[in-house]
């Protein structure tokens, strides 16, 4: 009957005396008022029922989110494979459920913003190992989407895995970078030796190669290397063609030069072309050195003294012609020459010979007459010697017979002084004959031909000297 302080003044018992007051007064009997109170009783037992029933509710949904924050703390730490994280879950003892969830929330919202990093962390390292990946297989720009990160395993373990792949993919794009770059260069050179233009060449391969913002920008993939490789084999092959070309241009050029005897200052024109004749495609790194509109200027010069060499062979030939007939004459080797002009220019006019076979042939020839006046020189030096002494022999066979030749006249003593010089000279003819006649016999049998001289066999010269000097030594006896 005491009041509940929380309800004021009116309780259970202040209600159930007012209620018998009532009773009382309207005179209910006790078998009404038993199953009054009876009622009253089953009510309130149908409410503390409710109470408990909600309170059995309310712990049992408390238990279920106790359950899965404990399951969640689980996979988390299983996910995260941070085993030091184990410890931070209560285990279930004297601790009400409310205080265990109290406890376990703080390890779990660790826990998630732990996987929340980490979860970026993969997504950072994935994200750059699939744009490396999309770069080497040339489709980079295809990949843009959001990748999903395996959230059942986010340890450090398998960081550490992604880590080392997308090393060695960085590694395996710097090294293809490093080839890109290199044989971009290789174009570089190769397109300036042919003088091509380097940015539509490269462009050509891919857009990126041309473009000068950064070189992380250039395209690595298989297929922009397999170009790359392809281009600058093209263009190797292009250019030992074109050297190729060149060469025989500078030679035909060299050629055509030394058979129309062009002067040095023409040539020179053309040193450009000629300055690589012998050389081997690797040396060739002049830019413009094997450009098209070289080879092609090349080809109008050559073409254009083509068509001057046959107006100037006649001119060249006969220039050929002349001299040998010098070299002949100097030795005194009779030859036709009219004969042999008419020839050469029968023989250009009908052309059935090419200029430069009869200018070799000529050359040969030439050579050849000046390997024969070596041969003859030493007795034609003698033959020389041997006339200026006849000479000699002469002229005092003729002073001996003046008979004024001791008069006192202007110039006397100088013609006694030559006739004793004379006198001593001609006394060695018979000496320089033998001598000769000696010489010239050897050489014959050397070669076995005849020594002609002026058209004349020299031994057949000697030997009427010699019988004319005979003749005139008896007649000189027979005077006396």
């Amino acid at each position: 009957d005491a009041e509940n302080p929380l309800l004021g003044e009116t309780t259970c018992g202040s209600l159930l005396q007012k209620l018998q007051e009532i009773w009382d007064e309207v005179g209910e009997s006790d078998e009404e008022r038993d199953k009054m109170l009876l009622q009253i009783e089953q009510e309130c037992l149908d409410v503390y029922k409710r109470k408990v029933e909600q309170a059995a509710n309310s712990r049992a949904q408390l238990l279920q989110v106790l359950s899965d924050a404990k399951l969640e703390h689980s996979t988390l730490v299983s996910a995260l494979g941070d085993k030091s994280s184990v410890g931070i879950q209560p285990e279930k003892g004297s601790e009400t459920i409310k205080e265990q969830l109290a406890a376990i929330a703080p390890a779990l919202e660790q826990l998630w913003k732990q996987k929340e990093e980490r979860v970026k962390e993969f997504s950072d390292i994935q994200s750059q190992i699939q744009k490396i990946c999309g770069e080497i297989a040339g489709n980079a720009s295809e990949q843009t989407g959001a990748l999903a990160v395996d959230e059942s395993d986010l340890s450090l373990k398998k960081l550490d895995e992604y880590q080392v792949k997308l090393k060695e993919l960085q590694k395996e794009k710097s090294d293809r970078l490093s080839k890109v770059l290199e044989y971009v260069s290789t174009v570089h050179d190769l397109c300036a030796v042919l003088g091509m233009d380097f940015f539509s060449t490269i462009t050509e391969v891919h857009p990126s190669l041309g473009d000068s913002t950064g070189v992380q920008s250039k395209s690595i993939s298989n297929d922009t290397l397999s170009r790359l490789a392809k281009t600058v084999s093209a263009l190797n092959e292009d250019k030992k063609q074109r050297l190729h070309k060149l060469q025989e241009l500078a030679t035909q050029l060299i050629d055509l030069w030394n058979l129309m005897d062009t002067p040095e200052e023409e040539r020179r024109l053309f040193n450009h072309v000629t300055c690589n004749s012998s050389a081997l495609v690797d040396k060739v790194t002049v830019p413009g050195a094997l450009a098209l509109d070289l080879i092609e200027q090349a080809e109008v010069e050559v073409d254009r003294l083509d068509k001057q060499k046959s107006s100037r062979m006649k001119e060249i030939a006969l220039k050929r012609q002349v001299e040998l007939e010098k070299i002949f004459a100097s030795v005194h080797i009779e030859i036709d020459p009219e004969a042999a002009r008419e020839k050469i220019m029968a023989l250009i006019d009908s052309g059935n010979v090419e200029p430069t076979e009869l200018l070799a042939d000529m050359d040969n020839q030439i050579m050849k007459a000046k390997e024969e006046a070596l041969s003859r020189k030493e007795i034609l030096d003698r033959v020389e010697k041997w006339m200026s002494a006849c000479e000699e022999e002469s002229w005092l066979e003729d002073y001996n017979r003046d008979e004024n030749r001791y008069n006192a006249s202007r110039g006397a003593h100088l013609n006694l002084k030559r006739a004793e010089k004379a006198r001593i000279l001609v006394n060695k003819i018979p000496g320089m004959v033998d001598t000769l006649v000696a010489k010239t016999r050897a050489w014959e049998e050397d070669r076995g031909m005849s020594f002609m001289y002026d058209g004349v066999p020299l031994l057949a010269m000697l030997d009427e000297y010699a019988m004319l000097r005979q003749e005139r030594e008896e007649e000189k006896r027979r005077l006396r």
